[in-house]
């Protein structure tokens, strides 16, 4: 799996917000986790300069480097970086470096800033204008047993100074499991926030996998997962990987948004294996027989089948068509 399919932590969309930085003169901060693509608009100018779709510094007379701190939406270790300089032609930094902590609690971004244990994750690396540049970091493999260390913050370090227009920090989930079984109740074991993860699909042309977990109902049809239209036979499938094995009890899919090309039904089947996406050969046992969907619908449904154990599931839409979001509600097993 490619770093890049695992979520994007630091999104503002899941929580992430970057509270501090020592500048930014010409461009804000906050753009850089923004989830849109980087913008270029002609002949836009601001009391200050040139108005850019990033986070972008004065030009520095003095020795040092320029920085900001990020909150983690979801904490979490990160398997890579996406440093994005796109439209940052002339006005880019030479190079980037990025630092690590956990920090429990919410506490004071300057006293995070100054105060936590920062360790190395990106070592200083030289950048490229106008370019979307992929780091990966040795966090070791995605697969279980997890590696690299849980954090809840990064410090992002820019020599000497100048303009990023996104960064992304894609990795795997690392919930507080204690805290949330001491909660009580069915949890949704395949919930983004939970650590649950979309590892595999037939098809995602219109949209991502991951879509399917995220927090929320859908803000619109391109914020769910969606196929190509299907000229052959067979149907297309996503397997998600449970934040932690467990018993599904209830399951909701819902068509939000997709109101001409929702599928025309659906159906869930459940496995117990290692990997971390399931073989060929998995013993898939059906949870959720085929069941008719509507379009733009929340669907619940509470009468499933014993399946088991469960680490994966593997939702089945047929033929194809658009899902906005999906939730496996159980508990976590013993």
């Amino acid at each position: 799996m490619d770093f890049t399919d695992l979520p994007d932590l630091a999104a503002a969309r899941l929580g992430g917000a970057v509270p501090l930085a020592n500048d930014e003169f010409f461009a804000p901060k906050e753009n850089l986790i923004r989830a849109s693509d980087p913008e270029w608009r002609e002949g836009l100018y601001t009391e200050r300069g040139k108005w850019m779709d990033g986070w972008e510094t004065r030009r520095r007379r003095e020795d040092g480097h320029d920085w900001c701190v990020l909150r983690l939406g979801l904490p979490g270790r990160v398997h890579g970086f996406v440093v994005d300089t796109t439209h940052f032609r002339g006005n880019y930094p030479e190079e980037c470096s990025i630092e690590g902590a956990a920090v429990a609690g919410h506490r004071d971004p300057e006293r995070v800033a100054e105060a936590a244990d920062w360790r190395e994750i990106l070592p200083r690396s030289p950048l490229e204008g106008d370019a979307r540049l992929l780091f990966p970091v040795d966090a070791g493999p995605v697969e279980d047993p997890p590696g690299g260390e849980r954090v809840t913050h990064l410090r992002f370090a820019i020599f000497p100074d100048g303009g990023v227009a996104r960064l992304r920090a894609h990795g795997r989930v690392a919930p507080d499991w204690d805290r949330l079984i001491a909660r009580g109740g069915d949890l949704d074991l395949a919930a983004l926030e939970h650590g649950g993860v979309a590892v595999a699909s037939s098809d995602m042309f219109f949209g991502h996998r991951n879509n399917l977990l995220m927090p929320g109902r859908a803000v619109n049809m391109g914020d769910g997962w969606e196929t190509r239209r299907r000229r052959g036979p067979g149907h297309d499938w996503a397997v998600i990987r449970l934040g932690r094995p467990g018993i599904v009890r209830r399951v909701e899919i819902d068509t939000d948004h997709f109101k001409g090309n929702a599928p025309g039904a659906c159906s869930v089947d459940a496995c117990a294996a290692e990997d971390w996406v399931p073989p060929d050969s998995a013993d898939w046992r059906a949870l959720l027989p085929r069941a008719d969907l509507q379009p733009h619908t929340r669907h619940e449904f509470a009468e499933l089948r014993d399946a088991g154990v469960a680490t994966h599931l593997r939702l089945n839409i047929f033929p194809d068509g658009g899902v906005a979001r999906m939730r496996a509600f159980g508990s976590v097993a013993t």
